[in-house]
């Protein structure tokens, strides 16, 4: 994220408009629609000599006057920010950063300076809260390693939108694994069926030219046991990422593990065929571990170690899993069983593409230096993968199994 000279921190007032309008309830009838004009209203009312400044002594009178109808740690975030300023001034540019729904890298350096004037009571500490509101502030706990990250995330989260993402994907792969146990009458171990790569979802060797089976084959599972780790993780893991972090970031992050996934065995393994969600659920699960272990001393989340330890057990015995079946005698000769790189292949965009989603709360990814290299290691990744695709196998003179 690019800073700008003076320090203007870009940080929600509220997480809607409306909260905004509640500021000044009298001017809500000037205001446009356009946010820019919205704010720009605001400020000429505090700076009726068109100088483009406001004093931080004007700002703070404005939030104290209506700090009944702002979130209490909304409005310690704002007050602290606006001291922070040395200069005490506010420029128009920095009020509209202060007021905008999403906060700059230049967030962390100004919070800085301004948490000594924070409430030092932790979110942790509050008393009397619903059932709602505890499995708010525990998924805070769980996923962002800074206090005001916390509260910032605490009062803005309203559940609108729900976790979509992770549900709907979870239930479709449920969905597909109950109608092809159905059909091929086998639950267990169902990729020992000899009709099962017959399914036009499976990422198979011989019909890599059908694009879409890079993505659909985590519809198909090799069976419940499969099924079931990788459900596990990516409920209790992608869930609670994806009510912090929003389905687009999260989606991403799974999308762009699954899609590596495929072209990992693609490179790596090439004869083998590949099923399953691994590679999107690895990818969201070594992001989550690789946060906890940068952000070691800021996450509070209870029993963190013990965490760690069971989801880095589910993961070691899928794999596991996968590996053993790999090099299993298959039952369909000469086609081999599916491969585990997929799952070394959501890893690598876990701790890569994920730490930069996770690690930067509410900050435009654009922004950020290092998320445009990855993006760039990721695209000369998926680059490499399509060309050697079209043109190592017949180079390598590969023999390959035939077509299910």
């Amino acid at each position: 994220m690019g800073e700008h000279p003076s320090p203007g921190p870009a940080v929600a007032a509220c997480a809607e408009a409306e909260r905004i309008e509640e500021l000044e309830p009298e001017a809500e009838e000037q205001l446009p629609a356009a946010p820019e004009d919205h704010w720009k209203v605001l400020f000429d009312q505090f700076d009726p000599g068109n100088t483009g400044y406001i004093s931080t002594g004007k700002f703070r009178s404005l939030l104290e006057s209506h700090s009944s109808k702002l979130d209490p740690h909304k409005r310690e975030v704002l007050l602290a920010l606006a001291d922070s300023h040395a200069d005490g001034q506010i420029c128009y540019h920095d009020f509209i950063s202060l007021m905008s729904n999403k906060r700059s890298n230049s967030f962390r350096q100004a919070i800085l300076q301004g948490n000594r004037r924070l409430s030092s009571k932790a979110l942790l500490e509050e008393k009397g809260l619903s059932l709602s509101q505890r499995l708010i502030r525990h998924v805070a706990y769980e996923t962002l390693p800074r206090e005001i990250d916390r509260k910032w995330y605490y009062d803005s989260y309203t559940c609108c939108p729900p976790p979509w993402f992770m549900i709907t994907v979870t239930l479709l792969e449920v969905a597909f694994f109950l109608y092809n146990g159905v059909s091929l009458g086998q639950f267990v171990l169902q990729v020992t069926h000899p009709r099962y790569l017959k399914n036009s979802l499976v990422y198979h060797p011989q019909l890599r030219a059908q694009a879409w089976r890079y993505l659909t084959y985590i519809f198909m599972h090799a069976g419940i046991e499969h099924l079931g780790l990788n459900v596990v993780l990516q409920l209790l893991v992608g869930v609670p990422l994806e009510m912090v972090h929003g389905a687009t970031r999260i989606g991403l992050v799974y999308v762009a593990g699954v899609v590596a996934g495929s072209l990992a065995v693609s490179v790596a393994d090439m004869t083998a065929p590949v099923v399953g969600s691994s590679g999107g659920v690895y990818a969201l699960v070594s992001a989550h571990l690789a946060n906890i272990v940068m952000n070691w001393s800021g996450m509070k989340c209870q029993f963190k170690l013990l965490r760690m330890a069971v989801a880095l057990i589910c993961m070691s015995m899928e794999f596991g899993r996968a590996v053993w079946l790999r090099f299993h005698p298959s039952a369909y000769p000469p086609c081999p069983h599916p491969s585990f790189m997929a799952h070394l292949g959501g890893v690598a965009v876990g701790i890569t593409l994920g730490v930069v989603v996770l690690r930067n709360y509410e900050q435009r990814l654009q922004d950020q230096s290092l998320w445009w290299i990855f993006v760039a290691m990721y695209t000369v990744f998926v680059l490499f993968a399509v060309f050697w695709n079209i043109f190592a196998y017949t180079l390598l003179d590969l023999k390959l199994p035939p077509p299910p």
